[in-house]
């Protein structure tokens, strides 16, 4: 009878323990292939990212390929990151197990990378349009006249020397760009022999990057015939590499937000101005931040 009742509770034990066990493979067992599915779906995802940053640098490899322009140098340049964007391609396309954290590299390599190309964007239709003016330009110059041969020398020189500059970040532009003739009484006029000043109005725009505190501004004002508006042959300021004459300048204080500017050329005591479009050009921290025109009758 104790025999019987010792194998009962012993049956009852191992009874206990076979279940317990039972449940803990099936624990492990549910917890196995839970953390088989979270990690194939987390590898799905990161399969994604990665086919998403090989399409986009497939697709910015196809947009180097049409920007193109007459500066041997920027070409060099485009060339120099169209490589890197072919040679981060092919490492994206070889990888084979690919990490979050490789992820997260590559893209903010592709956001650079992209960056640098609208940059490229930018400083191509800039010097378009600046190339449009030049032409613009030089087709109203006289052969004969041996100052505007002069001027126009040097305005293709200056092309030749905007034509280098491969970055616009932190510069300043001149917003709402304006230039009028003014009477003695400082109201507008437009008529040759009532005009005593040129007005230059302009706002330096907010730029957080740009350099703060005391900066000169610098004013180019030509004729109809090309010819320079000076005061003195020994007014001159850094263009680039160059030193170029200035019509008139002012000193203001810029600290990174919207500055009205006023610049004035004095022509009381001189001749009247000649009658036609006058060319206006502003220039600050040695590069130029606007054009305009206006027609004096």
């Amino acid at each position: 009878m104790e025999n019987q009742i010792g194998s009962s509770s012993k049956d009852k034990r191992n009874n206990l323990i076979v279940i317990v066990l039972s449940v803990i493979v099936v624990v492990l067992a549910i917890l196995f292939f839970w953390q088989r599915s979270s990690y194939q779906a987390d590898a799905a995802l990161i399969r994604a990212e990665k086919d998403s940053i090989a399409s986009e640098l497939s697709t910015m490899v196809v947009n180097y390929k049409s920007l193109r322009t007459e500066n041997d140098s920027l070409n060099k340049t485009i060339g120099y990151a169209q490589t890197k964007v072919k040679d981060l391609l092919d490492e994206v396309q070889q990888v084979r197990n690919v990490s979050y954290q490789q992820i997260t590299k590559y893209r903010q390599e592709v956001t650079t990378l992209r960056n640098i190309m609208r940059d490229y964007i930018v400083q191509i239709d800039s010097l378009n349009l600046k190339n449009q003016r030049l032409m613009a330009e030089n087709k109203n110059v006289k052969e004969e006249v041996t100052e505007v041969k002069t001027i126009n020398q040097k305005l293709q020189e200056d092309k030749k020397k905007l034509e280098q500059t491969v970055t616009l970040a932190a510069q300043l532009e001149a917003g709402d760009l304006k230039a009028v003739g003014i009477s003695a009484k400082g109201k507008e006029q437009v008529k040759s022999n009532r005009i005593e000043k040129l007005k230059i109005d302009f706002t330096l725009l907010k730029n957080q990057t740009a350099k703060r505190g005391a900066k000169n501004i610098y004013v180019r004002i030509q004729r109809p015939d090309q010819i320079l508006l000076l005061k003195s042959e020994k007014d001159i300021f850094k263009f680039e590499d160059m030193k170029i004459p200035y019509s008139a300048m002012r000193e203001v204080e810029y600290e990174g937000n919207d500055l009205p500017v006023s610049i004035y050329w004095d022509n009381s005591g001189a001749s009247p101005l000649m009658p036609g479009k006058y060319t206006v050009d502003v220039f600050a921290d040695g590069k130029n931040i606007g054009t305009t025109s206006f027609d004096v009758k």
